[in-house]
């Protein structure tokens, strides 16, 4: 049995669904008080010398029904000390970001739903949502390890600015993101474009990532 500490893990669990064109967030019906019933953040109490991407893998598979080699990548993002965020006593919240690849997901109780539009969520993760978008903004195309984590081993260029959209709220100029995209480490553009789309126009660019496992990252601090 692991032996808790007052110190909580709360899971910011990413997933790109090209079909939705958005970055969805993984929430669940948390099964005990306080706030049964309510959707909630992935979330535990880190256990005594365990480490935080275990834990984050602890919470996605534990709340979410996620399995454990379907956790991409990991990394820490922000610490929240407000001292009234739970009802049962003072817990110090370390937010962390799992990217997740939706083809080894086998079901389970998550509630996939656009990062862009969260439904209200218990404790104080509506705050967490909020204050964690920007940060996931400012890594995507810096952290490679995020990056590679969302889009996968190969992507379009609508793809990337579909991801991009979703987590900076605003869509970015096509050449301007390609440039940024072509000083990534271990990005490509490749020779191949995907289909012709829906109303016509240039088919947009495959990129792929070159270098061995891009998405395994460790979780560090900001």
């Amino acid at each position: 049995m692991i032996e808790s500490t007052p110190v909580s893990v709360d899971v910011l669990a990413l997933r790109f669904d090209p079909t939705a064109r958005t970055v969805l967030l993984g929430v669940a019906h948390r099964a005990q008080e306080p706030f049964a019933g309510e959707l909630a953040l992935p979330g535990v109490l880190l256990g005594r010398g365990e480490r935080l991407r275990d834990a984050a893998r602890r919470a996605v598979r534990d709340k979410l029904g996620v399995p454990g080699d379907a956790v991409t990548a990991s990394g820490q993002l922000t610490t929240f000390d407000e001292p009234s965020r739970d009802p049962r006593g003072p817990t110090l919240s370390i937010a962390l970001w799992a990217a997740v690849d939706p083809g080894r997901l086998t079901g389970g109780p998550t509630t996939w739903t656009p990062l862009a539009d969260v439904p209200p969520l218990a404790f104080d993760h509506d705050r967490i949502v909020a204050d964690c978008r920007p940060i996931l903004a400012d890594r995507l195309w810096r952290d490679v390890g995020f990056t590679a984590g969302l889009l996968g081993p190969e992507f379009t260029t609508a793809q990337a600015l579909d991801v991009t959209e979703s987590l900076t709220g605003d869509r970015p100029y096509p050449a301007n993101l390609g440039r940024t995209m072509e000083r990534v480490p271990g990005l490509e553009r490749t020779a191949q474009h995907a289909a012709a789309l829906p109303r016509g126009g240039r088919p947009p660019s495959v990129w792929r990532w070159v270098r061995p496992d891009p998405g395994r990252a460790e979780p560090t601090t900001r």
